[in-house]
């Protein structure tokens, strides 16, 4: 008497479970719907109509005639901008804070939780985490008022050189202050995803790398590296396609006449051209730009990814 085979069996399961799984589904579709339509019609007016607003980029945009009734300017006001000779220094300014921040910035949070995998102490480990993930939950607005404290000359920095620079009024200082800054505020927190993927690095492979003497450079290359190597790529091209995108409020919030030079960036200056001196066609242009290299960035950034990482990217 022939027997079914196990794998036939278990084939048919799943195939039963999957039936019984759309049968269920096409019986219950409006609890479904409901709890899914808030959901989706959130995204649609906070994401995808106001997409429309675009249009202003294109018009002499007047509030009270509304978009479709302003005058049709074409791509004048990018143009405006383009031939601005303020162009290049905001550009060069927010690209300079972006791709420094990013080569600072970045690895901190990766060293942060190698550094964290080697304590042995639970309790001591969820101590230090706690410290390092504080400064996350400051206001940017709070942050600032603290660097400039700091940085005042009756601050800290300057009773601790026995000085009384006024480092928030020198455009050479002000991009070391942003990246400082951000790096101490963001890197703790920002290191919980590379913490998590290490926790699915081998514990068995990394004994036999401590048996066979590596260290510890060496343990992370061979066990640790691994594990989080998709992730930090994942990482590394989300932060290259926001790499225009520059904190507005934090810019905004240590900028002075006197550091103007470095602190200018395209988030300012839209700021102030749309919604200080009412320009909105204009500030809408600058904006949709600055989205434009973004998506560019993000774009080329993930093929490159993409051909070094066998096929793997986004």
């Amino acid at each position: 008497m022939s027997k079914t085979p196990a794998n036939a069996s278990a084939v048919r399961e799943g195939g039963s479970t999957l039936h019984n799984t759309m049968v269920y589904l096409r019986q219950h579709w409006q609890l479904y719907v409901l709890f899914m339509l808030p959901a989706f019609a959130l995204t649609v007016i906070f994401r995808y109509i106001p997409m429309g607003g675009i249009l202003i980029a294109f018009t002499e945009y007047n509030p009270i005639r509304g978009i479709l009734a302003s005058e049709w300017v074409g791509f004048d006001h990018f143009k405006r901008f383009l031939s601005s000779p303020d162009f290049l220094r905001y550009l060069m300014n927010t690209l300079k804070l972006s791709v420094f921040g990013l080569l600072w910035g970045f690895p901190a949070p990766i060293l942060l939780a190698f550094l964290l995998n080697r304590i042995l102490s639970t309790k001591t480990k969820q101590r230090i985490q706690l410290v390092l993930y504080m400064p996350n939950f400051i206001s940017v607005i709070v942050l600032c008022g603290i660097v400039r404290i700091m940085l005042a000359p009756t601050g800290m920095i300057n009773m601790l050189l026995g000085t009384s620079t006024n480092f928030m009024t020198m455009p050479s200082a002000f991009r070391t202050i942003y990246i400082a800054s951000g790096i101490w505020q963001g890197a703790g927190w920002a290191s919980i995803i590379y913490t998590a993927a290490l926790s699915n690095a081998s514990k068995e492979l990394k004994e036999a790398a401590v048996i066979d003497g590596a260290n510890i450079i060496q343990q992370i290359k061979a066990v640790e590296w691994p594990a989080i190597k998709d992730t930090v790529l994942i990482q590394f091209i989300m932060s290259v396609g926001n790499i225009m995108s520059v904190g507005f409020e934090k810019a905004y919030a240590l900028q002075t006449d006197l550091n103007l030079n470095a602190s200018e960036i395209i988030s300012t200056y839209v700021y102030k051209k749309g919604l200080l001196d009412g320009d909105y066609g204009f500030s809408t242009a600058v904006g949709l730009f600055n989205t434009v290299i973004n998506v560019i960035l993000l774009v080329t950034m993930n093929a490159l990814v993409k051909k070094m990482n066998d096929g793997k990217g986004i």
